[in-house]
């Protein structure tokens, strides 16, 4: 997830708010006025009003979201495994990249690597919600279910079942029905995950070989940018996918996810 920048935050309507803020304009323009009439030069009084405001902007401006913290050691398997793989790929990568020289070669690499990351805190917060739809498929005792639904379906071959009964069966069901969701979608995330962390193995691999010859400008990249934007997006949109079903690294999955779209590695 990209965090805005100071444009975009300046932009917003707190942004607009502090550009415009009475104390700071009226500040700026008492303060040009006093220095001028005391015989500070014209142009230096200008110049220490606009800097009383800016300092009011930058004290009222909105502040950009803290990036949180990827630790991968709150997790379990496997999903420790793929963000701490992903972390590695990162260094890696990073550290190929320090061995080109500047250029636009090494220009190209750095906007590379900044997807890199995008794809890092993506592989991280995925895992999180993965290691949540674990708890919640845990909570589902599919084995005591089929027990449930063996006997009700004996019960209805034999004497029947009355409207109580059919309505737990099709509880039953529904639960039944919740865990195979589950375990779809957390065989998703797995299978997404391990495809990220092996694109960035390659990207990694790829960027090595890159920064061993050091030569051409940043078509040498070829397709990488497009590969590592490709998997960034699957991502990007499997995360928004388990957000829009209320799976979050807070939240739970009560029910299962439901309705999620196709998707996974192509």
């Amino acid at each position: 997830m990209a965090a805005p920048t100071f444009r975009d935050r300046m932009l917003s309507h707190r942004g607009a708010r502090a550009l415009l803020s009475p104390p700071g304009l009226l500040g700026g323009i008492a303060v040009a006025v006093v220095l001028a009439v005391v015989g500070l030069p014209v142009w230096a009084a200008v110049l220490a009003g606009v800097a009383v405001w800016a300092l009011n902007v930058l004290r009222l401006a909105p502040r950009g979201p803290r990036r949180e913290r990827i630790d991968p050691f709150t997790l379990q398997e496997p999903w420790r495994r793929f963000v701490q793989d992903a972390l590695q790929a990162r260094a890696r990568f990073a550290h190929a990249v320090e061995r080109i020289p500047p250029g636009p070669l090494r220009d190209r690499l750095g906007e590379i690597e900044q997807r890199v990351q995008t794809g890092v805190e993506e592989c991280w917060q995925v895992a999180k919600r993965g290691q949540v739809l674990v708890r919640a498929r845990r909570g589902i005792d599919v084995a005591d279910i089929e027990r449930r639904l063996a006997q009700l379906e004996r019960a209805a071959a034999g004497d029947g079942l009355d409207e109580a009964d059919r309505a737990v069966q099709r509880s039953l069901a529904s639960q039944r029905a919740s865990a195979d969701r589950l375990d779809q979608v957390i065989e998703r995330a797995q299978r997404e995950l391990r495809l990220l962390d092996a694109r960035l193995e390659e990207a990694v691999v790829r960027t090595i070989e890159i920064s061993a010859q050091a030569t051409g400008g940043a078509e040498a990249t070829g397709g990488l940018g497009a590969d590592i934007d490709a998997v960034v997006s699957e991502m990007e949109a499997l995360r928004l996918a388990l957000d829009e079903a209320g799976v979050t690294p807070a939240g739970g999955a009560t029910a299962g996810p439901r309705d999620l779209p196709p998707g996974g590695a192509r």
